[in-house]
């Protein structure tokens, strides 16, 4: 009987932290104590470390078994730790005639029977354990395919439990093959196509040229934007092909956004990383911790997190409770959000382009004339407050989406999202080259004062947008976002600076077209 130690990783948001497993196995009445600040899920591991431990011909030892992780302070969430549980407790039996090397993470939840079970987040898992120093890594074998997206890790992956005992030098009964080492993956290289899922196209919406070249605006920029129309004029049909012009996600993106579906359990890494941009459409009946993230004790992802690099589209927008509204107002800014509870906080990045689909009464008829409509003029203005005047001021553009008159546009061809694509490929690459070793690589993340300063148009071209200022349509906020949008009418131009018509094309889309 002695002690014995192996390593595992304890997960906080996308940060992880490096976990000591200690197992102490002395005489005494038959226990096994799990300490070290462990949820309900971890707890749990004592009944099915015991039980797959029988199933796989290394049966605890009828002795006091302490298992203690580490830190001991920082709470430990999941099932994960369960494989690094079981072999350290067996190592400390002194069933172990290998021993376990010092530099290898184990992550697995074990079934009754002995398998290794898939668990969530081990993209993330393994990129904290490579840059805390880990070099090798012992995955359940269906998260194969996931882990093998980590460079610079000797992995493995197990099928069940016996089969990690028997490389580790235990005289147990090893059947089938347990453990498979990963192949080499082979990096993309920078100009490299990436394949694409299908998704909807532009030439599919009739008329709304203005919705359409909005949508191109935004998705050249990253810029968010409000559609505003009676219902049936294509609204939703616009922002849900946003996708479909937009670039594939650059490395640091891609990384970014597999881990964070591979932690909310939504990742296929069968294809490799996540290059297409994510899109979230929550429903209006959302909860604040759905859309921004939380959940009781751990602080799970939101829809915000999961369209990271991509698109949050709210249909129904003032349908949307204030509060759920109302928490956007810092992630639009930041491009993070900060969760924090009694004994964590946690970050997920959270910069996504915010698409708000919108009618402009509760019964919709309120366009143009508004002839139609039945709203009281207290009922029209209640529902317009819904969406408050901070929470509008983070909106790059504003768009009338009104009705199509079908005969009118029936001969006109749509352009097809490939075209649109390809110009704002062009907009993002003149991006790319102008921002070149900067922290950013679109417009709309252009910080305020460079914006104001470096990246500024000439006094006599910017008259008209100093005057709204002047007169108080613009807050500072919305002269900047005024000034990025040039910059993206610019660079869909080809031109290099942003010009007076530039700017009063930005401010129209900014302030919207009365009706």
């Amino acid at each position: 009987m002695g002690h014995a130690r192996t390593l595992s990783m304890s997960l906080t948001g996308l940060e992880g932290t490096l976990v000591e497993v200690e197992a102490d196995v002395s005489a005494g009445l038959p226990a096994f104590s799990l300490v070290g600040l462990p949820d309900s899920s971890t707890l749990q591991a004592r009944e099915r470390v015991r039980a797959a431990a029988a199933r796989s011909g290394a049966r605890l030892a009828p002795r006091r078994i302490t298992v203690n992780m580490t830190p001991a302070w920082r709470p430990k969430h999941g099932s994960g730790f369960d494989l690094a549980i079981a072999v350290a407790v067996i190592a400390a039996q002194g069933d172990l005639h290998g021993g376990v090397p010092s530099s290898t993470v184990l992550l697995g939840e074990l079934g009754l029977d002995g398998r290794v079970r898939p668990i969530p987040g081990v993209l993330p898992a393994l990129l904290a354990a490579r840059s805390q120093g880990i070099t090798r890594a012992i995955v359940p074998e269906e998260n194969l395919p996931e882990a093998r997206l980590v460079d610079g890790l000797d992995i493995d992956g197990a099928a069940d439990l016996a089969g990690v005992l028997h490389r580790f030098g235990a005289d147990v009964h090893d059947t089938t093959l347990r453990l498979m080492p990963v192949p080499t993956v082979r990096t993309e290289t920078a100009g490299e196509t990436f394949p694409r899922e299908p998704v909807l196209d532009f030439s599919e919406v009739i008329g709304q040229a203005q919705a359409c070249r909005a949508a191109e605006v935004a998705a050249a920029g990253a810029h968010h934007l409000l559609l505003l129309g009676p219902p049936g004029a294509g609204k939703t049909m616009i922002a849900s092909r946003l996708p479909g012009i937009l670039p594939p996600l650059e490395n640091d993106d891609a990384l970014a956004v597999s881990a964070i579906h591979s932690l909310a359990g939504r990742f296929d890494a069968s294809s490799g990383l996540l290059r297409t941009p994510p899109f979230e459409n929550p429903h209006h009946t959302a909860s604040a911790a759905a859309v921004v993230g939380g959940g009781a004790g751990l602080a799970l992802p939101g829809a915000i997190s999961r369209a990271h690099a991509g698109v949050l589209f709210l249909d129904e927008a003032p349908e949307f409770p204030s509060r759920v509204l109302e928490a956007l107002r810092e992630p639009l800014e930041t491009g993070d959000i900060t969760l924090h509870r009694a004994r964590a906080v946690t970050r997920y990045p959270a910069r996504f382009q915010l698409i708000l689909a919108a009618n402009p009464c509760p019964c919709g008829k309120a366009w143009g004339k508004g002839e139609g409509c039945s709203c009281t003029a207290h009922q029209r203005r209640r529902y317009r407050s819904r969406l408050s005047g901070p929470v509008l001021d983070r909106v790059d553009m504003r768009v009338g989406v009104g009705p199509v008159d079908v005969h009118r546009v029936a001969a006109e061809t749509a352009e097809s999202s490939a075209v649109i694509a390809a110009r704002v490929s062009a907009a993002r690459a003149r991006q790319r080259e102008r921002y070149e070793g900067r922290h950013w690589m679109t417009n709309a993340h252009l910080p305020g004062p460079l914006l104001r300063r470096e990246f500024s148009p000439e006094p006599s071209e910017r008259r008209l947008l100093d005057h709204a200022v002047a007169q108080g349509r613009l807050t500072l906020r919305g002269h900047d976002r005024v000034l990025r949008l040039a910059w993206t009418l610019a660079d869909l131009a080809g031109a290099d600076r942003p010009d007076a018509e530039h700017i009063g094309h930005a401010l129209t889309l900014r302030e919207g077209e009365p009706r």
